[in-house]
């Protein structure tokens, strides 16, 4: 069997990653030059699934919940497991409690507990939320490791492709090209995400701090060699522009409100992408003879691109066992909707 898959970011790779491992012959299309070329570029590469269920349904935590284990599994040394910690300046404790309410598995922190965990916060903050179990990866490092990864599983890889690369000669194209589809897939949405990169050596934070404000939600995710990811707006347009200078002023603010040290800190990079999303905010995908189509991972894309894969891979190695004595692209049209996905009502089954 061969399976084309056109786009290189994190739905594309790792959909790659379960059929080749599958044994499956897998090439993948890029019309940048080299992979992750959208929206997963800028991710933040949180693992967070129950941080995120403050805003998100439960079925995001249900898919969400094994995706560490997948990536340590696919990129050893890659991942992270430090947990996440949650706070807020004094005068929105009651964004913590509101925070709280929604969420689960964490710990309640006093102010001995945050500098213990975090020594460069210590006096900051009176109470914090501590999720242990969550984990976080550096996006750019996991996408490039990733697709070297594939290359040495014998998948072939054409950057730089033509959005219409032929896909002649295969059983089945993939369609992972994310928001190249809004506005012609129903009901597909962009929210714009906005970031920032700093670098300074008198901030060391040993794990993601999200900061909740009432006006600008933020999370600092540490990287390498003192830089920092600071991020993100969620914007309902598809704009691709640079970031603006209000979001570029209320990020930089909310940092300095995490610590006074990132006032000095210099800003290397700026960046925007645009996350293709449903109304529901759940990922889909739908297969339409032998072409399956995968969208809406939303802010999601590292949490939940590892189960959508795996579903994606079942779905292949099935179809292809019961047609296998039918003619080639004869394959009646169907929607997709795995039994833990319930799209109209955000609930896992």
């Amino acid at each position: 069997m061969r399976v084309l898959i056109r786009g290189a970011g994190v739905a594309g790779l790792t959909v790659a990653h379960e059929l080749a491992g599958k044994g499956i012959a897998v090439e993948v299309t890029e019309t940048s030059s080299r992979p992750g070329g959208g929206a997963s570029w800028f991710a933040g590469g949180m693992l967070s699934p129950w941080c995120e269920r403050e805003s998100a349904t439960e079925t995001v935590v249900t898919l969400g919940r094994k995706s560490a284990d997948w990536w340590e599994a696919a990129l050893p040394g890659h991942v992270v497991r430090k947990g996440t910690l949650v706070v807020a300046p004094p005068r929105d404790t009651a964004e913590l409690n509101r925070f709280a309410a929604r969420t689960s598995n964490f710990d309640w922190l006093d102010g001995d507990d945050i500098s213990a965990l975090e020594p460069d916060l210590a006096g900051r903050f009176r109470k914090a939320l501590f999720f242990r179990n969550e984990a976080h990866l550096d996006p750019r490092r996991a996408i490039t490791g990733l697709s070297g990864r594939l290359a040495a599983m014998g998948v072939v890889f054409h950057f730089g492709a033509a959005p219409d690369f032929p896909g002649a000669g295969f059983d089945h194209i993939v369609d992972c090209t994310g928001a190249s589809s809004i506005r012609q897939t129903v009901d597909l949405r962009g929210v714009r995400g906005e970031m920032l990169m700093l670098e300074t050596p008198d901030v060391t934070l040993l794990r993601p701090v999200r900061l909740l404000h009432p006006r600008i939600p933020l999370y600092i995710v540490p990287r390498a060699d003192g830089h920092f990811m600071v991020g993100a707006t969620m914007i309902e347009s598809d704009d691709r522009g640079p970031i603006s200078a209000r979001s570029l002023m209320e990020l930089l603010n909310a940092a300095y409100a995490l610590h006074p040290a990132f006032g000095e800190a210099r800003v290397v990079e700026t960046g925007a992408g645009v996350r293709p999303s449903y109304p529901d905010n759940l990922p889909r995908f739908s297969a339409d003879g032998g072409i399956i189509r995968i969208n809406g991972m939303y802010r999601h894309g590292f949490l939940l691109a590892p189960s959508v894969a795996q579903d994606v891979a079942a779905h292949i190695a099935s179809s292809s066992k019961t047609n296998a004595a039918r003619p080639a692209n004869s394959f009646d049209p169907v929607l997709v909707t795995p039994r833990r996905y319930d799209n109209s009502t955000g609930a896992s089954r």
